[in-house]
């Protein structure tokens, strides 16, 4: 493209790029810039600004960091398979027809809208040490002294796993509900001419068809359940870190700019795969059909 070519297409397109210098500005500025600060703190020595690996043997040689690590999987993985079973459930609930299936609806959609820093305040009212579930436990008498569930351990990483749950549940309801909205009927009515029953039916036949959504919704939560940073520091603090959290504690706490990077970095890498994984999907003719 020469010259005259670009001249006449900024010319012919002005409106257009003037309405998107605004998002184009926020990208940069509020994005990627950070990020691509991020990366290179991890890399660089803070004294000589040379290239270096020293932060991430500093923190591959921390407890504390691996803790995290640690913590952010085993979450994920909990909440993964609480939030796709039971979001699997309930889209085959919502699937069939039934009174007050609207109004189900509505109200089982209300956690999407709550900022998630407010669950994680609701949540502590529930989980905390005089919250509502020692109170119910000590009242059913199974508990005589009050449970610690957010003191750190696997306790509190069900806990966060639950409280995450509670928060996407509807999302992959939604995704998974769509899928199952997009199975033909005539599938089920040749399944039910062959005489198969209602659970041969769900496993060699909505299973099946329903895979592709499976994966999708498994991804696109995979990705964000690693970015979790509002609930394990609100319900949690620094007794169970993870990835976010700890990034953001070496940053604001001990003053680490080049090991927060380090952190950082790494949750991104996590991410990025993810997302790769996701887009080779979506990519694939068979995952979409």
């Amino acid at each position: 493209m020469n010259l005259t070519a670009i001249k006449k297409g900024l010319k012919n397109y002005k409106l257009e790029i003037i309405m998107i210098l605004p998002l184009v500005a926020y990208i940069l500025g509020f994005t990627l810039t950070p990020v691509l600060r991020s990366i290179m703190l991890g890399f660089q020595d803070p004294q000589t600004g040379q290239f270096t690996l020293e932060h991430y043997r500093y923190l591959f040689n921390k407890a504390d960091f691996i803790e995290a690590f640690l913590n952010t999987i085993g979450i994920t993985a909990v909440g993964l398979t609480i939030e796709m079973s039971l979001g699997l459930v309930l889209a085959l609930i919502l699937n069939r027809a039934f009174r007050g299936k609207g109004f189900f609806r509505s109200i089982f959609l209300i956690p999407m809208g709550v900022p998630t820093i407010v669950s994680g305040v609701v949540m502590t009212y529930i989980f905390g040490t005089t919250g509502y579930l020692n109170e119910l436990l000590y009242r059913i008498g199974l508990i005589d002294l009050p449970i610690t569930w957010t003191g750190g351990g696997l306790r509190t990483i069900f806990v966060v796993a639950l409280a995450d749950t509670w928060k996407v549940t509807p999302l992959i309801t939604l995704l998974l509900l769509a899928g199952l909205q997009s199975i033909p009927k005539q599938v089920y009515e040749a399944a039910n001419i062959d005489g198969a029953s209602t659970w041969q039916t769900f496993r060699y036949v909505t299973l099946p068809l329903l895979k592709p959504s499976i994966t999708m919704a498994l991804i696109l939560r995979a990705i964000d359940a690693f970015r979790i940073f509002e609930l394990p520091l609100v319900l949690a603090g620094q007794t169970t870190p993870v990835l976010a959290t700890y990034a953001y504690q070496e940053y604001n706490l001990y003053n680490n700019i080049n090991a927060s990077g380090a952190a950082s970095t790494i949750l991104l890498v996590i991410i990025l795969l993810f997302v790769v994984a996701y887009l080779k999907v979506a990519s694939d003719e068979g995952g979409l059909g």
